[in-house]
């Protein structure tokens, strides 16, 4: 299965939007709302999503994720000098479950761990894929409205970490043994 990602083109647009409004199914299915309205809605909130990212992450890198030369989902990084943000990765629902948003997020850790950088993602309070950030070691480290923010440290800091948590331990039992 090759997996890879290019840059996104002018003419990937309808095929985005259609990644995008792919993301939303479930929600549109709850609103009375025609066809018409449905997709007018969707293609506003796209337009709002797009010009926020613009103004906001500018230098953002925007890619297809294409499957055997497919296109299949898109995913948006943006690399600031100290963390790595995963903006967006989603792929349409035939492709879900298929390990291939774990091998792209793997070679993303893989990157922030040899620069050092942690990896931070904002993901929707009911989102199931909420499993698959803590599998690959992100943690919970704030809340924005309905989204978590989580961020996976990179190696060396977990390392770090565990390092003076087990110093921390240490200290805290040698305070119970000295108390006796």
């Amino acid at each position: 299965m090759g997996v890879d990602l290019r840059p996104v083109q002018t003419s990937d647009e309808e095929f985005l939007f259609s990644v995008y409004a792919s993301t939303r199914a479930d929600e549109m299915k709850l609103v009375p709302w025609t066809e018409t309205q449905k997709q007018d809605f969707l293609r506003m909130q796209f337009n709002a999503q797009r010009q926020h990212y613009a103004v906001y992450y500018p230098k953002a890198q925007y890619h297809v994720i294409e499957r055997d030369g497919e296109a299949i989902g898109r995913m948006i990084v943006d690399r600031s000098e100290d963390t790595i943000l995963l903006m967006d990765i989603a792929l349409l629902p035939e492709y879900h479950n298929a390990g291939i948003g774990t091998r792209l997020i793997k070679e993303l850790l893989d990157e922030a761990d040899k620069e050092n950088r942690p990896v931070q993602l904002h993901v929707e309070t009911f989102n199931p894929a909420i499993k698959l950030y803590k599998r690959l070691g992100f943690v919970k480290s704030g809340e924005m409205g309905i989204y978590h923010e989580m961020t996976r440290q990179s190696a060396s800091d977990a390392r770090r970490q565990i390092a003076l948590d087990h110093r921390t331990e240490d200290k805290i039992k040698g305070v119970k043994a000295d108390a006796r």
